[in-house]
């Protein structure tokens, strides 16, 4: 498993919701019996705050901004591209359905089946990138290459699995695709990650033509929308992980490449 990984993962849950908002709320019960007013008030905000961010309206403050900085791919004509990168997003690991396989995330389907599309429009040879941070035996790019080729029988030229993040994507992709002269791709993630992903693409020296997918600030509204739901609290979390990752990666990797 690792380490950075881990260490990604502890620090995301603390600054992320709901354990963030969980933990200001403990907070405000701790200091009531001190400051009551400061202790209450810092208790109903985080409350409140935690009921916002879990409706669609909440959740569209950050979400919203996230997918109007890459707008969905139009057409694939005179892209120029080379070829085609696919990032990993995730795997159920041990499916019983599938004879303890692990398979692609659904979020990781998604993102399969749109390249899928891309390279039938367009014939290019294909990338697919993700490593095994959890310690898993099997890289998601394995995975990926196994399920693009035998369910959408989309053939897969490279197979990148020793990335462990976004950064490390860029980096181990552009040693792939470097050595054979491509420079110029189709990047295919979600449209909330894409902006993060560009760019570390773009410093790593790749020409990005961004192909993002899983728009959800488009879909249909319903009244539901305005009760707090556990689905919208995840994509508000999804959300502030990819400002807080930006915010970083433009700290950290503004040089890489260079």
């Amino acid at each position: 498993m690792s380490l950075s990984w881990l260490i990604n993962a502890a620090l995301g849950a603390l600054l992320l919701p709901p354990l963030n908002l969980i933990l200001l709320c403990a907070l405000g019960l701790w200091l009531r019996c001190r400051w009551p007013r400061l202790g209450v008030g810092l208790s109903i905000a985080a409350l409140l705050i935690l009921t916002v961010i879990s409706t669609r309206f909440g959740a569209s403050l950050f979400v919203t901004p996230l997918e109007r900085l890459n707008p969905a791919l139009s057409s694939t004509k005179d892209t120029r591209a080379q070829a085609i990168v696919v990032l990993g997003g995730g795997r159920i690991s041990a499916a019983p359905e599938y004879a303890a396989q692990d398979i692609p995330s659904a979020a990781a389907l998604q993102r399969m089946h749109y390249a899928a599309k891309l390279q039938r429009e367009t014939s290019l040879p294909l990338l697919v990138s993700g490593g095994q941070p959890d310690g898993a035996a099997e890289s998601e790019a394995s995975i990926m290459a196994r399920v693009l080729r035998e369910d959408f029988s989309v053939p897969v030229k490279w197979v990148e699995g020793a990335s462990n993040n976004t950064a490390e994507n860029a980096q181990f992709s552009y040693r792939m695709l470097n050595a054979v002269g491509v420079h110029r791709i189709l990047l295919v993630t979600d449209a909330f990650h894409m902006q993060r992903a560009k760019l570390v693409f773009e410093q790593m020296g790749f020409e990005v033509i961004v192909a993002p997918t899983i728009f959800v600030s488009n879909t249909r509204s319903t009244p539901a929308d305005f009760l707090p739901s556990a689905h919208w609290l995840q994509k508000s979390s999804y959300a502030m992980h990819e400002w807080l990752g930006l915010a970083w990666y433009g700290l950290r990797y503004r040089n890489l490449g260079k």
